[in-house]
């Protein structure tokens, strides 16, 4: 079992950055690949960046690409999205994410087993 807390969501003005966090407890973090994915209201949840349990790989979103960084620090227990030049359509609760496949880039939800509650970030025009 792994429980996952994310933090950092807020309101932001178009153009700003948060960062955000997510702290895990329970089995080796390093077990495990890590996620984010978010979800706006009346869509499907989504894949947004991943990274693999040493952190030396990662992928992220088309959608995001240039934006957004994920990246972990295992001594820490902590998986960290730092969002940069948000725009409106970033606005989504964003989720963090577990998976057992430590050696893989999971997109899609299926792949991990694990889920935070979720963060709100909400991006004005």
């Amino acid at each position: 079992q792994v429980q996952l807390v994310e933090s950092g969501g807020g309101l932001v003005q178009a153009g700003g950055s948060l960062r955000l966090s997510c702290a895990a407890s329970g089995r080796t973090f390093s077990s495990y690949a890590m996620g984010w994915f978010r979800q706006a209201p009346g869509k499907e949840r989504e894949f947004v960046a991943a990274i693999n349990w040493s952190g030396h790989s990662t992928k992220v979103a088309d959608s995001v690409k240039g934006r957004f960084t994920i990246s972990r620090e295992n001594a820490k227990n902590t998986v960290t999205l730092q969002m940069n030049s948000l725009k409106p359509e970033d606005t989504a609760v964003y989720y963090c994410a577990a998976s057992p496949a430590r050696y893989e880039l999971g997109v899609t939800r299926p792949e991990y087993d694990y889920w935070g509650q979720g963060t709100q970030v909400t991006v004005s025009s």
